[in-house]
């Protein structure tokens, strides 16, 4: 174990950098990871903005008769959506006396702990699109508004999203809210079945979904384990039964789907659970500047002249929105 006080300027900020690192990978990254979010890396010097729309064709071919004319294909603009870079910040002060004072264990861990803080603030600010999902919009713990509208204006999970072809409405959220079970999942499927169309009101019959999403509430986990991971049907009375939903979808646990703005649990929103598609989401996540550690220089501004203290800053830039309600169907789980 080195010693600060014996430690070069150029080896404090590469052991300060090391342990950045290894906090940054300790961060599980659920929702970004998950398959329903689609990451867009945005390059330099190439605008704060991003635009996301929608393309349907139809999905059947016409009738042609002999020496007819063959029909034209359909397609229908959709939605468009704005995405707007923030940028989220943070200095981290190391004091003279944690370097000269051979603090090891403080330096490490301020650096460990810092280095997650990027991925988990996306963490959350990408959960948080689905834990405001029934509103269209909320106040988030920096007191900014977050517009949490789709293309057509409505909350993501509505009861009525419109198209742009079509006098079609479709709804997202399975009516009562029931919690998690095997009727319920079958209820999310009938809406699979019956309410995911493309912009000319087709019913779109070829598309997976593939993800079941829930918190971390245990008994809804322990549900979705059962009813996931079994090799016969858990609502069986004999042998022979087979367990339809097993292998069927990939669960993923979003720790933070029930917090609120301010990361404290939110019990109002601990039964939340939904079923998505992640060949038909249109939820986005661009990244202008991945999380990084900047570094202090020596016989710069980097030592603050009052307190001798050294600042490490923290910086990320990115930002998210979502398309169409289509790929993903809720339920609170609370009756409603």
């Amino acid at each position: 174990m080195p010693e600060l006080n014996t430690l070069e300027f150029d080896d404090l900020v590469a052991l300060g950098v090391i342990n950045f690192i290894k906090g940054a990978g300790s961060v599980p990254n659920t929702i970004l990871n998950s398959g329903i979010v689609k990451k867009v890396d945005i390059p330099m010097h190439s605008g704060n903005t991003r635009k996301f729309s929608e393309l349907d064709t139809n999905e059947y071919l016409s009738y042609k008769a002999e020496g007819d004319q063959a029909a034209r294909g359909k397609f229908q603009q959709g939605y468009s959506k704005i995405m707007y870079a923030k940028r989220m910040a943070e200095n981290v002060g190391i004091t003279f006396e944690m370097i000269t004072q051979n603090k090891y264990e403080q330096f490490t861990g301020a650096f460990i702990a810092s280095g997650a803080k990027g991925g988990k603030t996306i963490d959350r600010d990408l959960t948080h699109r689905l834990t405001f999902g029934t509103a269209t919009s909320y106040t988030d713990a920096d007191g900014q508004t977050i517009d949490t509208t789709l293309g057509d204006g409505l909350a993501l999970f509505s009861t009525a999203h419109t198209l742009k072809g079509s006098t079609t409405t479709f709804r997202n959220i399975l009516a009562a809210n029931p919690r998690l079970s095997m009727g319920s999942i079958e209820q999310a499927e009938r809406l699979v079945a019956e309410q995911t169309y493309n912009h000319l009101g087709e019913l779109k019959n070829d598309i997976s979904f593939d993800v079941l999403l829930t918190t971390a509430d245990p008994n809804t986990v322990n549900t979705a384990r059962e009813y996931l991971q079994s090799t016969a049907s858990v609502e069986g009375t004999h042998a022979g039964i087979i367990n339809v939903l097993k292998g069927k979808y990939r669960h993923v646990i979003l720790k933070r789907w029930n917090s609120t703005a301010a990361s404290i649990t939110d019990t109002d929103k601990r039964y939340y659970w939904a079923i998505a598609s992640t060949g038909l989401t249109s939820f986005f996540f661009g990244s202008w500047e991945a999380p990084r550690l900047i570094t202090p220089k020596q016989g710069t501004n980097g030592e603050d002249i009052q307190t001798d203290n050294m600042d490490f800053r923290l910086r990320a830039g990115y930002g998210s929105c979502i398309v169409a309600g289509n790929w993903i169907k809720f339920s609170a789980g609370d009756g409603s």
